[in-house]
């Protein structure tokens, strides 16, 4: 890969979900492309995972997916990318999803992206990373997520300055900006991207 930066992107890997979803998927992987940026993402061929593989491949952009062995068949490894990563287990795929990316960005998914956002917001909150961590609010898809943060800060649970952590962009277009701008945490957190 070059030393373009990249963006590794979870996301549903689901092909059952609204148009407008998959439009966002499309529409993101596309812009990947078009800015002259790098995709790293969970190497799988269907949903919004594929979509937004495949765009961001047409518009310019090496691809590298990422998947655990006992997943390539259930997702569909992608054999079209620039590099197909296939690791032992979840972990090592998460682990290597972080080494290749600059930054994250969450487009609509279920329980898997919930468990590859939460380990990254996490990180950034123990001061482990220095990555933005941005999701998309499709059709206010993250409503319930960002208001469960705002929950756990109101209960005490979180503190106040890691509510920050998580940035919220209400289209793809929205989310560059946010890549550039310095991520507010704790105080150890610094983005890489100014």
């Amino acid at each position: 890969m070059s030393e373009k930066k990249s963006i590794c992107v979870f996301c549903g890997s689901s092909g059952k979900v609204d148009e407008t979803y998959r439009t966002a998927a499309t529409r993101f992987g596309t812009l990947i492309g078009e800015r002259g940026y790098n995709l790293v993402y969970g190497g799988g061929r269907v949903g919004l995972m594929g979509l937004t593989a495949d765009a961001a491949l047409a518009a310019g952009a090496d691809v590298v997916g990422v998947i655990p062995k006992f997943l390539e068949d259930y997702e569909v490894g992608h054999q079209g990318l620039n590099e197909l990563i296939i690791t032992d287990n979840m972990h090592d795929r998460k682990r290597l999803m972080y080494e290749k990316s600059d930054a994250f960005v969450i487009l609509p998914g279920g329980l898997g992206t919930m468990d590859e956002t939460f380990e990254v917001v996490t990180w950034t909150q123990l001061g482990l990373s220095r990555k933005p961590v941005v999701v998309v609010n499709v059709n206010g898809f993250w409503d319930p997520l960002v208001a469960l943060f705002d929950h756990m800060v109101a209960t005490g649970f979180a503190r106040p300055e890691n509510r920050t952590i998580l940035q919220v962009a209400e289209s793809v277009e929205d989310v560059f900006p946010l890549l550039t701008g310095v991520a507010v945490t704790h105080g150890k957190v610094e983005s890489k991207w100014v």
